[in-house]
């Protein structure tokens, strides 16, 4: 199905801003998750830098102390060749355990920054250790055992404070980010458990909105289908079967002159010749109701003064009844289907009126409000029988039932309202969801036709 513009799902500019803003929503949302899941993993990243850089000064003191302590019972047993044995590989393993540790620190993320005096204190390990070490192995085999406890204590005490002192920054360091990272994660986590949810609603509204307007455009396409399809019928009912109806009905006519003036037959046959003019009456009013909708485009109060200026044409002058329409709002464009079903529905009632009705005023009320389009014809005329009300009309004439059945057919009400020589009210009413086309025309202001 296509509309007549070509275009498919024009669901009108406000509904297209709802959309936008619900999948700005979304996005939005989707992009605050992120934010979060970033914050909590910035977060753990620096609490695992802390952890493995804390991890890495410890072995490294542990790995200094032992160093240190073996040199000393190394000292205190006094046997110089031991010691100079023994001196190189415990370096080396100290050495290696300083590589590991440097390593650690290169891979800190950049908000990391290690105390100057501990890099120093590694640089002296790595670069003044192994010719201190020398110094204190030629010490011991000259037999110096008091100068070698010296230069121990002096060289190695001095790493050792150094990072220890480390050890302690990095403890408070971590004392400090613990409960911050605890604090920060339970914000995080409170912020995903309000952004979830709301993402996930307004993806729902998302999909129930395309729904929606899916839908109401299939609709909207089905109700101009169905009107364009009227009008294709009043054309050629226009043009075939009531043309051939009034050919026949002149013939008919032409046959009257044949026959005896004022015999029976010539009465039957006038008769039956008014009955047929009636009846070519009555199509041409149902194909003016299946077009007239669609001739006067969307002006309905129009459309109905044009059937009221009509019909009180057709009445003498003393039975012409004042004729008003009357409009309440701000006049909005309507749905195809339901501008010409009221559109027929008040033809009809006004048509009654004239007919039957016997009144000397007849009234159209239109109110557009925002919830609901309303349509009232009201008449001060003789009021329907409560018998033909009660039956829900006369047999064989089908104008109220039609009526009835065009009001559920939009999904409107139709009340009828009538007291014996108190008149008669026809009121419709119907949702203005319903009612009006997705973009709402140029705002007509209030305005008022009579038809006399």
């Amino acid at each position: 199905m296509k509309s007549p513009d070509g275009n498919y799902f024009n669901i009108g500019r406000r509904l297209t801003l709802t959309l936008a803003l619900l999948v700005a929503l979304i996005l939005g949302g989707n992009g605050l998750v992120i934010l979060q899941f970033e914050r909590a993993r910035l977060q753990t990243d620096r609490l695992t830098g802390v952890s493995q850089q804390l991890i890495a000064v410890l072995r490294l003191q542990e790995s200094l102390l032992s160093f240190h302590q073996r040199l000393n019972e190394l000292a205190q047993s006094k046997d110089a060749p031991r010691l100079v044995t023994e001196a190189e590989p415990l370096r080396a393993a100290l050495q290696e355990q300083t590589r590991q540790t440097r390593s650690t620190l290169a891979y800190l993320p950049p908000e990391f920054r290690v105390d100057p005096t501990f890099l120093t204190a590694l640089d002296t390990i790595e670069i003044t250790l192994p010719f201190q070490l020398h110094d204190i192995a030629a010490l011991a085999t000259a037999g110096d055992w008091e100068a070698v406890h010296l230069r121990l204590d002096n060289e190695l005490k001095r790493i050792e404070a150094t990072t220890s002192a480390h050890v302690k920054s990095i403890n408070r360091d971590l004392d400090e980010e613990l409960p911050r990272a605890v604090a920060n994660m339970k914000n995080v986590q409170r912020r995903i458990l309000l952004i979830v949810p709301a993402t996930a609603i307004s993806t729902v509204f998302v999909a129930a909105f395309f729904g929606w307007a899916i839908a109401r455009r299939m609709l909207e396409l089905r109700m101009e289908e169905r009107v364009n399809e009227r009008t294709r019928i009043a054309r050629d009912l226009h043009d075939t079967l009531l043309q051939s109806f009034q050919g026949l009905l002149m013939k008919f006519h032409a046959v009257t002159y044949l026959l005896p003036d004022r015999s029976e037959a010539q009465k039957t046959l006038e008769s039956v010749i008014e009955q047929a003019r009636q009846a070519i009456t009555e199509g041409r009013d149902l194909v003016q109701g299946l077009r007239a909708s669609t001739v006067v485009t969307n002006d309905l109060v129009r459309a109905i003064i044009m059937v009221g200026e009509e019909l009180a044409a057709d009445q003498t002058g003393q039975n012409r009844p004042e004729f008003r329409v009357r409009v309440e709002g701000t006049s909005r464009d309507l749905a195809p289907l339901v501008r010409d079903e009221v559109h027929r529905i008040a033809s009809e009632a006004v048509r009654n009126a004239f007919r039957h009705a016997q009144a000397g005023r007849i009234e159209v009320e239109i109110r557009y409000a925002q919830r609901q389009l309303r349509v009232r014809v009201r008449d001060n005329g003789k009021g329907i029988d409560p018998k033909v009300l009660s039956g829900g009309g006369c047999e064989g004439h089908y104008g109220l039932p039609g009526m009835s059945e065009r009001a559920k057919l939009v999904r409107g009400t139709l009340a009828l309202r009538s007291e014996l020589d108190s008149g008669t009210e026809v009121e419709l009413t119907i949702p203005g969801s319903i009612a009006y086309a997705k973009s709402p025309g140029a705002g007509r202001s209030m305005a008022s036709g009579k038809g006399t």
